[in-house]
């Protein structure tokens, strides 16, 4: 019997981390930081709901944060097994992993100076830059569809996920020197679209037992596209925002979305389909991703530029230090910023939403998911003011979206490629997806044949019982967080509140009429 644990994504996109345990063994199926809402970053600094000692080894599927944050952690806490990776993930956490222990130590030195002013113990980072280099010791490199066997009596195989550089899924199968011989496991991780630059289309094997399966799109469409089709629309908003006349604003992920958008772009100026334009691309993780991005470039498909000209334009500005950065805010138009985070959460981006959201002339321009409580998330709500670094701000740039930069399959395509493993033999968990996202993902599959009895939707800390062809929910491990909590927090209840507020209040037709307003508020919370 083995037994699968759900300590992240589920009910939610982030925090991805499965536990399986079988024949006295233990490992992670990634080890993914939460992101979103305060309630669920908190997760991060929490205990983890296994003792990090007893992890054999860790699989990891790829370098995004979401999927490999919190490995530093893990080895903090006393974690010292071997971590598996695909060669370009390895590159890629190299830094990926000690700017996210930057980040860590910058954020609790900031914590600390509030708390010491409030008589408040200072707080620990989660992890530092050690545990981020100790952690990238203990990577072992393994090539797609390659057997490794990190355990007896069972062996494991990557396969392409088409989802962003070195990203794979995970294929487990329990051998004869086991006591669940036979069995066979494939985590998905995060699957790619079909049209997709840089890499082919998703696959894996077939005749599964057990299928833990990303929903991240699972209720949504695309419009059909072609990557031609996606660069004359990204095109089409170039232009309209440069006759704006101000900047094209674009809050990015630093690795994969970033890159894929340099090389759009550079298609574009080779063409000379787009003129007069500077690109910026500023966020000293993506600099950093694309030199690892150019060591592959002659591996990567669907590129339309020769491998040496790939995100070497003239006019591509890589940004590193913080003078060249503040350097930018003198420029009022004409120019391309694309910076991280692509959710507008943290990072050099919102800086340049200071500078330009509150600008008519000005555009910023979404390419990617956006997860409920982040910044990114209420500029896209259509929200007239919002809050950056404190500051209220007024929403007059244009707020533009195109989705087809997602590096998530859509609907049909992740029913699609659960279909081309079938038969599902044992059960079909899908995670990495919020609760309508899966849902409706589960009502595609039934649509389509899958039987509605071997769809499972793991909850926060669930865990499963695999025993034979059947599965037993064990209920969960722990309670760290109320699944309601998820999406929305009392935290952004309030930043909504105190925005509607301050607009409500700047709307009045006069000061009595404000005074009145702040009146019945006042008698309300006296009630």
């Amino acid at each position: 019997m083995a037994q699968l644990t759900f300590c992240g994504a589920a009910g939610t996109v982030t925090g991805s981390c499965s536990l399986v345990a079988s024949d006295g063994k233990r490992f992670l199926v990634d080890c993914g930081m939460f992101q979103g809402n305060r309630t669920v970053k908190a997760l991060n600094a929490e205990p983890f709901p296994f003792d990090p000692k007893s992890i054999d080894f860790v699989v990891l599927t790829h370098a995004h944060i979401d999927h490999s944050g919190l490995v530093p952690k893990l080895v903090k806490h006393g974690f010292r097994g071997p971590i598996f990776v695909t060669p370009a993930t390895a590159d890629l956490l190299e830094f990926m992993m000690l700017d996210s222990a930057a980040i860590q130590e910058q954020d609790a030195a900031r914590q600390s100076e509030k708390n010491l002013r409030r008589g408040l113990d200072p707080v620990e980072p989660i992890y530092d830059s050690e545990d981020a280099e100790r952690a990238h010791s203990l990577m072992r490199t393994v090539d797609y569809e390659q057997w490794f066997e990190p355990m007896p009596g069972a062996r494991f195989r990557y396969w392409n996920a088409g989802h962003m550089l070195g990203s794979a899924s995970v294929e487990v199968q329990f051998e004869k020197a086991s006591p669940d011989a036979g069995l066979r496991l494939l985590f998905s991780g995060d699957l790619g679209p079909d049209e997709k630059a840089f890499h082919p289309e998703p696959d894996a094997p077939e005749g599964i037992d057990y299928v833990v399966c990303e929903s991240t799109y699972g209720n949504r469409e695309r419009d059909d596209y072609t990557l031609e089709s996606r660069r004359a629309a990204l095109r089409k908003e170039l232009i309209d925002g440069f006759e704006r006349g101000g900047n094209v604003v674009i809050p990015s992920f630093a690795v994969e979305r970033s890159q894929e958008l340099l090389h759009d772009i550079g298609v574009l100026l080779h063409e000379k389909s787009l003129q007069n334009a500077t690109v910026y691309l500023d966020s000293p993780l993506a600099h950093k991703a694309t030199e690892v991005f150019i060591k592959y470039a002659d591996d990567l498909q669907d590129v339309d530029l020769p491998a040496k000209a790939l995100f070497r334009d003239k006019r591509f500005r890589l940004v590193s230090s913080v003078e060249e950065s503040i350097a930018i805010n003198n420029i009022k138009k004409g120019a391309i910023i694309i910076s991280a985070s692509g959710m507008c959460d943290a990072g050099r981006i919102k800086h340049h939403l200071k500078n330009n959201i509150w600008r008519p002339e000005s555009t910023v321009l979404f390419v990617g998911y956006q997860a409920p409580g982040t910044l990114g998330q209420v500029i896209t709500s259509g929200k007239k003011l919002v809050r950056i670094h404190g500051k209220d701000y007024v929403v007059r740039a244009a707020i533009r979206r195109i989705g087809n930069y997602s590096a998530h399959a859509d609907q049909s395509e992740l029913v699609d490629w659960v279909m081309e493993r079938s038969p599902v033999l044992g059960g079909l968990f899908l995670n990495h997806g919020e609760d309508e996202g899966r849902v409706g993902m589960r009502d595609a599959l039934v649509a389509r044949g899958f039987p509605v009895e071997k769809i499972f939707l793991p909850r926060f800390d669930e865990s499963f019982d695999l025993v034979a062809d059947t599965v037993q929910s064990q209920g969960r491990v722990a309670h760290r967080v109320d699944d309601a909590m998820l999406e929305s927090d009392w935290h952004n209840e309030f930043a909504a509140f105190t925005l509607d507020l301050a607009e409500k209040l700047r709307a009045g037709k006069d000061d009595e009429a404000r005074r009145k307003l702040i009146r019945k508020l006042a008698t309300a919370l006296d009630a």
